[in-house]
């Protein structure tokens, strides 16, 4: 072996010790992605609500969302076409599809999904009910950079 070759070696393992901890980093919690928002999906979406990272739900419950806008949740959130096709290609191509998201949630909430119940189950439900939170749909109430797609446990802040 080459001298030149010896030498890279510290140079390679580090590199790949660096991938896999990003690949690691970006797989953890069920694979899920943190996938950049879309500009015109946060603008519309965050505009009453966190905009849900995609990967919260399959293809298909997005698709209902999308196809339902002027019934959302009891609210008329009607797009235009075009910006509906643009969100829902981004969101379909985006959706989760690892082992923690393969069910489509009744009615197509985050908050009725087996995986959202089970990582939730500690919270007791007068909790929900507290004005600072108001609703298991309100993210950003306890986890303090939901906004950033950041669920981790560390980042929970559950208000009085």
């Amino acid at each position: 072996m080459s001298l030149r070759f010896h030498s890279r070696v510290p140079q390679v393992l580090f590199g790949l010790l660096a991938a896999l901890g990003i690949a690691q980093a970006a797989m953890a919690d069920g694979d899920q992605r943190r996938v950049p928002l879309l500009p015109k999906y946060q603008q519309e979406c965050a505009a009453c609500h966190l905009a849900y990272p995609p990967g919260m739900l399959p293809a298909a419950s997005w698709n209902r969302v999308m196809a339902n806008l002027p019934r959302h949740y009891g609210t008329d959130a009607s797009l235009d076409p075009a910006t509906v096709k643009a969100l829902s290609t981004w969101l379909g191509a985006n959706a989760g599809t690892y082992k923690r998201v393969n069910e489509e949630p009744p009615q197509d909430r985050i908050t009725t999904s087996s995986w959202f119940v089970r990582k939730h189950r500690e919270v007791a439900p007068d909790v929900w009910k507290r004005t600072a939170i108001g609703s298991r749909a309100n993210c950003a109430a306890c986890h303090t950079r939901a906004d950033q797609g950041d669920f981790d446990e560390d980042n929970v802040r559950i208000p009085k």
